[in-house]
C-alpha cells in the first residue's frame, strides 16, 4: 500500500511539543466479513511499523464488514454479522491498540445492542488498549442504510494532545454534527467514511466547509476502490487541504497536525480576520433558532476548549 505524505517544518515534526499529532489515515478495501482478524492485524503492525512516529491510525466506515452481497441480501447479512459492543471483535481491537501503543480508531462496526438495534458505531481505542469513545452514526444514509439512528455526540480527549470527535460518513452533510463537535472542544473530527456514489465530490467541499466555519481540523477516510471512490483528504482549520488522495487507489496518507493552529486560528482569525466564536458582544441580543426550538446566546457563545493545563511538558 503506497503511503504519500504531507511535507512539515522541522518544528512540526518534534514529538516533544504538546499539541501535535501524527496521524496515519487509511485509504484502504473494506474487508470482507469473515475475514481472519489476523490480516488486519498484520496490515496495522506494518504501518506502525513503517512510521513509528505515528500515534493515530484511523480507517474507513465498515472497514471490517464488507460485503459481496446484492443489495437485497445486504442488510441481512449486516445483522447477522453485527457485534455487541463489549463483544470479543472490540476486545481484540482494543488488544492491538495496546499492543502497537497507538490511538487506533478502526472506522466503525455493525453494533447489536442489547435490545436488538443496530447500529453503525465508531470506535476509538486508546494506546493502553482501552475503549475510549464509541460513537453510533446519528444519520444513516437513508433509504439505503438499516442502522437506528444515534442519538448522542461523541469527543474524546487525545491525552496530553487535545481533543477528537467522531463522525462517520453522511454526517458531514449536516452541518448541526459538526457544529456541535466543535461547540465540545473538538480539535480535530475524524469523519470514517464508506461512499460507492459520485458525491465524493461534495463530500471534499463539505469537510473543508466544515473546517472553514468550525475552525477544527477534518480528517476524511474514504474506503478505496474498486468498493469506494477514495479522495481521502485532511483539512486545516482554516479549510486549507494539508494532504489527500487524488484517486480511489489504496494509500496511507500521513501528516502530522499541530492542534494549536485551532487555537491560533480561534484567537487571530481565519486568514488573520474572521473568529466565528468570538462574533457577538456579550450585551447583544439573543438569537432565537426557531426550527430547533433554541438559541444562541452573546452571554455563553464560547466553545470548550482544551484544557491546557493538562498537557504535558
Amino acid at each position: 500500500m503506497a503511503a504519500q505524505s504531507n511535507p512539515t517544518s522541522g518544528s512540526a515534526r518534534q514529538a516533544t511539543l504538546p499539541r501535535t499529532l501524527p496521524i496515519a489515515a487509511v485509504q484502504a478495501q473494506p474487508r470482507l466479513i469473515g475475514e481472519p482478524l489476523s490480516a488486519f492485524a498484520e496490515e496495522l503492525a506494518e504501518i506502525t511499523f513503517e512510521n513509528p512516529e505515528v500515534r493515530l491510525v484511523m480507517y474507513p466506515e465498515l472497514h471490517l464488514f464488507g460485503d459481496q452481497e446484492p443489495a437485497a441480501r445486504r442488510n441481512q447479512t449486516l445483522l447477522e454479522a453485527a457485534q455487541p459492543i463489549n463483544g470479543d471483535l472490540v476486545k481484540d481491537l482494543g488488544a492491538m491498540a495496546g499492543d502497537l501503543k497507538i490511538w487506533l480508531v478502526p472506522g466503525s462496526i455493525c453494533e447489536l445492542s442489547k435490545d436488538g438495534d443496530l447500529f453503525n458505531t465508531a470506535l476509538a481505542f486508546s494506546p493502553e488498549g482501552k475503549l475510549v469513545a464509541s460513537y453510533r452514526k446519528i444519520f444513516p444514509w437513508r433509504p439505503s442504510e438499516p442502522y437506528v439512528p444515534g442519538n448522542q455526540f461523541v469527543v474524546f480527549d487525545l491525552d496530553g494532545v487535545g481533543r477528537a470527535g467522531l463522525s462517520i460518513c453522511y454526517d458531514a452533510w449536516f452541518p448541526e454534527h459538526s457544529r456541535q463537535l466543535a461547540w465540545l472542544g473538538a480539535d480535530v473530527i475524524l469523519n470514517v467514511v464508506k461512499t460507492t456514489t459520485p458525491d465524493r465530490q461534495q463530500e471534499l467541499i463539505l469537510a473543508r466547509a466544515n473546517a472553514i466555519v468550525n475552525q477544527t481540523f477534518m480528517v476524511s477516510v474514504n474506503c478505496a476502490g474498486p468498493v469506494g471512490m477514495g479522495k481521502s483528504l485532511v483539512v486545516d482549520p482554516e479549510g486549507l487541504v494539508r494532504t489527500e488522495a487524488f484517486s480511489e487507489n489504496p494509500m496511507v496518507l500521513l501528516d502530522t497536525l499541530d492542534l494549536g493552529h485551532v487555537d491560533r486560528v480561534r484567537r487571530f482569525g481565519t486568514a488573520g480576520l474572521n473568529r466565528m466564536w468570538s462574533q457577538y458582544r456579550s450585551s447583544d441580543r439573543t438569537v432565537e433558532l426557531p426550527m430547533y426550538a433554541g438559541r444562541i446566546d452573546p452571554a455563553n457563545w464560547q466553545p470548550s476548549t482544551w484544557d491546557s493545563k493538562t498537557l504535558e511538558p
